[in-house]
């Protein structure tokens, strides 16, 4: 579904991001791990449209996405979200994600003039479905809570439903159990297995917590110093020594500490 070919993202003389190719299976759920600073956001906002490549190129089931805006992106079902999560903090949970959709008639000031029947129509619907995503992601109790006010779980949880509102294709999670506990992050992986095993949603996914990933991952890729070390299964990674030395430093006698995290 995704292919990087030769990814470069300089700056200054700093390669974030230095010669990475990969490709992303459709319909899996893939684990990007590495230590940090390897390069792993980066990667995603080259390929999400937030920054422009140096060289290289992406291509979206063929058709070379390089460069487009996040905008265009969006529309083709590909998004992203990010490590701290961006809400509209004073509008409900449920305002949140009817924002999310494009193409709304009571966006064009003409309409809500002359097409007030036809918004009210939309946002009637546009309510439902949202409501309908809350309940799915188990956080319906929250609907009329401003969004600024949940716990950090439940705002990961929230942006996790914007891309239900838009019926997503591809879904980039950065970081996604950063601060947060592990029952509401147990809740995160169950929405999104239910999400791809359910609605055909494909994730790649950014995360430094090896039972998440262990759980939820297959294939697990692994970047150290802007480069694409290994790929395979958590078990094949945890016994690369490449990956070992990426995390430690240090050779074979390590491999059972890095076998315990």
């Amino acid at each position: 579904m995704i292919v990087v070919e030769n990814m470069v993202k300089t700056f200054g003389g700093f390669h974030a991001v230095d010669g990475a190719s990969l490709e992303i299976s459709e319909g899996s759920i893939t684990g990007l791990i590495g230590p940090n600073g390897a390069g792993k956001t980066t990667l995603f906002n080259v390929i999400a449209g937030v920054l422009k490549p140096t060289s290289g190129r992406v291509l979206m089931n063929g058709e070379d996405i390089t460069g487009l805006a996040p905008h265009a992106l969006f529309h083709k079902g590909l998004l992203r979200t990010f490590q701290v999560a961006h809400e509209f903090a004073s509008m409900s949970c449920r305002e949140n994600l009817m924002m999310v959709a494009s193409g709304q008639s009571g966006e064009a000031l003409w309409n809500t003039w002359f097409g007030r029947k036809r918004s009210a129509d939309e946002e009637r619907a546009l309510k439902a479905k949202a409501d309908e995503v809350l309940a799915f992601l188990t956080i319906d109790h929250l609907a009329d809570h401003k969004a600024g006010e949940v716990s950090g779980g439940q705002k990961k949880l929230l942006e996790l439903g914007r891309t239900m509102m838009v019926d997503a294709r591809i879904v980039f999670l950065d970081e996604v159990g950063a601060g947060v506990n592990r029952t509401l992050l147990n809740t995160i992986g169950d929405a999104i297995i239910r999400l791809n095993k359910e609605r055909g949603y494909t994730f790649v996914v950014i995360e430094h917590d090896m039972d998440f990933i262990g759980r939820l991952c297959d294939p697990v890729i692994c970047m150290a110093e802007g480069k694409v070390l290994a790929q395979g299964t958590l078990a094949e990674i945890k016994a690369n020594e490449q990956v070992i030395e990426a995390y430690l430093g240090t050779g074979l006698k390590n491999k059972a500490q890095v076998g315990a995290q």
